[in-house]
């Protein structure tokens, strides 16, 4: 469901995730706000959420929003309450909206949303309901990938306090991680994601691990459009799960949007469902048995990433073999 008003939801859809340790139904809110207070100043490079916000949405525009949702809402334990920025941002949803929206939803075991964590305060987080579960853009642990590459506008000890914050006030911490952000080779974006993983574990009771999906308005659409970055290999997000598998006390989870198209996260094609599928199962079992899958295309996987570290460079080698093939064809040439 889409609307381009600013009472009308985003967007709302029903899926999976867990609570408790169980695998249960979740219901998935998008709502329109004023928009990320960051993406007004230039925003991330990678993200493309702005284009779900409206100005001047005002606390009655929410309010029929949160209507609009509870129409849909089947007693689902699991609600994800997501706008494009921050939902602790008193600009973008109001105190009194967001304890609307908490006394709507009081049935439920888990109510998840995300915020920049300037926005996590004492005098907040305190009066949060116990079911609460407060998701985090670390992204990386770097603090030059978070910065040159990201552009986050805050850095990774400041999510670390608030995370501890969090967790000191007895509610839950996802943090999100982003394989491969630009200008990061493939082999870099694994070894950064479990450093990362390694560093958010401190704070977090779930590491989500997002690969990048290239969204439309960003820089990173810009870059990869001319062919100077490639997505993600799912080899590279199975190999970081099973190198973090054992190692961290957090749950890891991965839900790639866009998976197995050139935009998102992507192998040869032929596998590409198949691997998705085990990353899924790995998600809700930590079972790393779940991640025995093969494909031939796993030799092409490594001999990508040597050739960029050979090469210096973090261009989509994909793109630039078939042009020149492509060209070399013209000329009848043969390489």
């Amino acid at each position: 469901m889409k609307g381009r008003t600013p009472y009308e939801l985003e967007a709302l859809w029903k899926e999976k995730d867990m609570v408790d340790g169980k695998v249960v139904d979740t219901m998935v809110i998008i709502m329109r706000t004023n928009g990320c207070v960051w993406a007004k100043s230039g925003g991330c490079t990678m993200c493309g959420y702005h284009s779900a916000s409206l100005r001047n949405v005002t606390p009655e525009n929410l309010l029929k929003q949160l209507d609009q949702a509870l129409l849909h809402y089947d007693g689902e334990p699991f609600v994800k309450i997501y706008t494009s920025g921050s939902f602790l941002d008193e600009n973008e949803v109001p105190a009194k909206v967001r304890k609307d929206i908490f006394e709507s939803f009081s049935e439920c075991k888990r109510i998840l949303f995300e915020s920049r964590p300037e926005f996590v305060t004492e005098e907040i987080v305190s009066h949060l309901p116990s079911s609460t579960t407060i998701a985090l853009g670390l992204e990386s642990c770097n603090p030059t990938v978070t910065e040159k590459s990201i552009k986050k506008g805050f850095t990774p000890t400041q999510c670390q306090l608030a995370g501890e914050l969090i967790k000191k006030n007895n509610l839950s911490v996802r943090s999100y991680l982003l394989l491969k952000p630009l200008f990061l080779q493939e082999k870099a974006a694994i070894e950064d994601t479990i450093m990362s993983a390694k560093f958010a574990d401190n704070f977090s009771d779930e590491i989500s691990i997002n690969p990048v999906n290239v969204q439309r308005g960003t820089t990173l659409e810009r870059i990869w459009k001319r062919g100077d970055y490639r997505t993600p290999w799912i080899w590279s997000l199975i190999e970081v799960m099973k190198q973090l598998s054992g190692t961290v006390t957090a749950r890891l989870m991965t839900s790639p949007s866009g998976g197995g198209s050139q935009r998102g996260i992507h192998n040869c094609g032929k596998c590409d469902e198949a691997m998705l599928s085990a990353l899924t199962k790995f998600s809700y079992s930590q079972d790393p048995k779940n991640l025995s899958i093969t494909c031939e295309c796993i030799e092409e996987w490594r001999n990508y990433m040597m050739s960029e570290v050979m090469l210096g460079t973090t261009a989509d080698l994909d793109r630039e073999f078939k042009s020149e093939m492509m060209i070399g064809g013209k000329h009848g040439l043969r390489h």
